[in-house]
């Protein structure tokens, strides 16, 4: 275990149990991936932790850095179902503990390392790794450029870096939609910090980073059907949530309805995969 001094991060550092009561069993807090849409949340969110390893080709023998695990959810199933030997990175003390419980519970502590720091300042990262992953974490860096350049440097040839991410659809609509009330609400009351950005932005940092660009997938519907059975979660689970925090259950609703208001029309949700290619 390593632990680095980190801003305070108000929403990731929540009491788990405020996560258990909204999030699937696994806490996997991104997109799920469906077929019909009819699926369950969790079902969903182990297609897409498979949808992830398939896109960077890991497998038993393969080395995975997580940027920004969360709950461990992508770092515990990549670790128990392929294999993988996984370090995550995480400022939130509290997300580090509960990963590190599980993988011992799991009896995958042996292929599990947690680090506690921001990804930007992060020391003592494994080097030659097969893949990197980062989900939804990359909005919370403000030096897009430097992020994909340390990752890079931490690949090995021909290793892949996966990236998903909310975007503005365009500089246009950032421009316009940037400062309103509802994007300041979702980037200041509920995570202390955040820049959502337009795809090309991102593109063009990993290009300028040195990365071939392999694929790019529109998650965006993916992620509008998660964030409806988040609510339903949240609605179902109001008075326990409120228990554990008074007044919680409607701030993550409201958190959440903004976030669902503006797909297809603001913002956008993307997966990029990279190839260290050169």
């Amino acid at each position: 275990m390593t632990t680095v001094e980190h801003p305070t991060n108000q929403h990731y550092d929540l009491d788990p149990r405020v996560f258990g009561l909204f999030l699937d069993e696994s806490r996997k807090y991104s997109a799920g991936y469906y077929d019909t849409g009819t699926e369950s949340l969790a079902d969903a969110q182990r297609r897409k932790m498979n949808l992830v390893a398939d896109l960077v080709h890991v497998d038993d023998r393969s080395r995975v850095l997580d940027v920004g695990s969360g709950w461990g959810a992508l770092v515990l199933h990549l670790a128990g179902v392929r294999g993988c030997t996984v370090t995550g990175i995480s400022p939130a003390p509290r997300q580090r503990e509960f990963v590190e419980g599980r993988a011992r519970r799991r009896g995958l502590a042996n292929r599990v390392r947690m680090v506690t720091s921001p990804f930007e300042t992060a020391e003592e990262l494994p080097r030659g790794l097969d893949a990197v992953t980062a989900l939804g974490s990359v909005v919370h860096m403000s030096d897009l450029p430097a992020v994909f350049a340390k990752a890079r440097g931490l690949l090995r040839r021909d290793g892949r870096m996966y990236v998903s991410e909310s975007c503005f659809r365009n500089q246009a609509i950032r421009a316009r939609f940037d400062r309103v009330d509802g994007t300041d609400f979702v980037r200041e009351a509920i995570f202390g910090n955040g820049e959502l950005r337009p795809l090309s932005e991102l593109v063009a940092a990993a290009e300028d980073a040195g990365f071939s660009v392999e694929t790019t997938v529109d998650l965006t519907r993916h992620y509008h059907r998660t964030i409806e059975q988040w609510i339903e979660n949240v609605q179902a689970n109001a008075a326990a949530l409120n228990r554990i925090q008074p007044g919680i259950a409607a701030r993550l609703e409201h958190y959440l309805d903004v976030s669902n208001t503006g797909w297809g029309y603001t913002t956008k949700h993307y997966a990029l995969v990279l190839r260290n290619a050169r």
